[in-house]
């Protein structure tokens, strides 16, 4: 996620975060979930051998009972009505043996019918109070089976309030605009607002989205565009992916955007969606190429088989896979900052995106070293010295564990606050000296090389650090993560 605002959390510290519960949710159950298990062909590459119990932090979101393989969403949007039609088919696997199951959905979405393979039972089928749309079908699901669901419905999605004092993530979801355009934004859950998901980060799952959107706006979502063509005054687009995501990283884009293209190191496809009537705007993600060069450096080959950006009428930004969401509202910092923050996001490529925390406990494995490697990129561009950033990691570790909790025990309501970037990145130093300037960089590079396509969290990744450097560091993550004081 951004860190664009940052120096807005810095300003507002002594407010809002003050007033946040004090309490902190540590999570018990992570060897459970990182389960290194190989995938069962049968299942395919959306098999989420994690998926095993309840987030540890946002245990209301999501079902562990079921593994979902795989989602097809077919969706209508009507700017004029706002209101979004949709069709959901899931292919899921029973991880446990159970009379029902759930999914999430918010209430503005309203299911019109339900089909599950096998059959129904006739009174009720279903019931959606809330968010939780609870299935139950003729018979139990049994563990390790694979169902078919497919769910329609329509209404008219809103965002849902974060759990974050955060200025830029006043809500969660699907946005619309005075003029209709759309954008979804849904870390750490608010997918949830647009289709029935299983909406936790341990159940990653291939996505087909279709969009079906007024001539001449565009549809715009991850992966490949695999087709498009217009239908009486609307535009069908279908995008396919290849590579399994959490739900916190799917994104969908509707507005009047224009293309931009470019080709980054071995032919990489790079397309850029930009606002219509702004083309300056694509201006400083020209240097995508070169950024990816260095990436590639440090973290090794690009973990997807393209890279782009939408901007949308937004403040955020998001590492949403293969498109980039980012709020054109950034172009205000300026040039510089949009081609930083763009390197944020796409450093969570490796570190988040095709490695993804099985719980929210670990949100601190993706920003904490998107954090360290922006700044990284930053000294190497000339934009600020090392010392800067050394300085700013260092100087106020105890304030930020103090107001929002140590960045792997952090406040339940302060998600993804300055302590998971700063407090983490700080730490990654630390563990550099410890280890060794080389065999840290060889482990940032091999670990999501090691890894594509996972769920991982703090015990699988501590684990791997110690069998590959034969040091006991357990104690130094559970200090650096858990504990309220800074070390010195």
């Amino acid at each position: 996620m951004l860190r664009r605002t940052l120096a807005a959390v810095v300003a507002l510290a002594g407010s809002a975060a003050l007033a946040a519960p004090a309490s902190a949710v540590v999570a018990d159950h992570r060897a459970m979930t990182d389960l290194l298990t190989p995938t069962p062909a049968s299942y395919g590459a959306g098999y989420s051998p994690a998926v095993q119990q309840e987030d540890g932090y946002y245990p209301e979101h999501g079902d562990p009972r079921i593994d979902v393989l795989t989602y097809d969403l077919s969706l209508r949007w009507d700017p004029t009505s706002r209101k979004l039609t949709g069709t959901a088919k899931l292919h899921f696997r029973a991880v446990q043996t159970s009379p029902q199951f759930q999914l999430d959905l918010a209430q503005p979405m309203a299911v019109s019918a339900l089909q599950f393979s096998g059959g129904l039972n006739p009174t009720p089928p279903y019931t959606h109070d809330g968010k939780d749309l609870v299935v139950t079908p003729a018979a139990p699901i049994e563990a390790g089976q694979t169902y078919d669901v497919t769910v329609t419905y329509a209404g008219t999605p809103k965002p849902v309030g974060a759990p974050s004092s955060r200025v830029d993530m006043t809500g969660l979801g699907w946005h619309t605009a005075k003029d209709g355009q759309t954008w979804t934004m849904q870390e750490p859950y608010g997918a949830y607002t647009w289709y029935p998901v299983n909406d936790m980060p341990a159940d990653k799952a291939i996505y087909s989205v279709s969009l079906d959107v007024p001539d001449p706006w565009v549809g715009i979502s991850n992966g490949t565009m695999s087709s498009r063509r217009d239908v009486a005054g609307r535009t069908l687009t279908t995008f396919k992916n290849t590579h399994p995501m959490a739900s916190y990283l799917t994104t969908v884009a509707i507005g009047p955007y224009r293309k931009a293209t470019q080709t980054g190191p071995h032919d990489l496809p790079m397309t850029y969606w930009y606002p219509k009537g702004h083309p300056e705007m694509v201006d400083p993600l020209k240097t995508l190429p070169g950024a990816m060069t260095w990436l590639e450096h440090k973290l090794g080959p690009y973990p997807f088989e393209r890279v782009g950006v939408v901007l949308t009428p937004s403040e955020s930004a998001m590492e949403t896979p293969t498109m980039i969401t980012m709020g054109a509202k950034n172009f205000r910092y300026g040039n510089r900052d949009v081609r930083e923050t763009v390197v944020h996001e796409l450093i969570h490529a490796w570190y988040g995106d095709t490695v993804t925390p099985t719980d929210w406990s670990d949100v601190w494995m993706n920003e904490g070293m998107a954090m360290y490697l922006e700044a990284r990129y930053s000294v190497y561009k000339g934009w600020k010295p090392w010392q800067h950033w050394s300085r700013e990691f260092n100087r106020n570790d105890g304030y930020w564990r103090e107001i929002y909790g140590p960045p792997g025990a952090y406040k339940k309501r302060e998600f993804a606050q300055i302590n998971v970037y700063y407090c983490t990145a700080r730490m990654l130093l630390r563990l550099r000296r410890i280890i060794g300037d080389t065999a840290f960089d060889a482990a940032v590079r091999d670990w999501p090389q090691a890894n594509k396509d996972k769920g991982r969290g703090r015990d699988a990744y501590v684990s791997w650090l110690e069998s590959r450097t034969h040091k006991k560091l357990k104690a130094f993550f559970d200090t650096e993560l858990d504990d309220a004081k800074p070390t010195q």
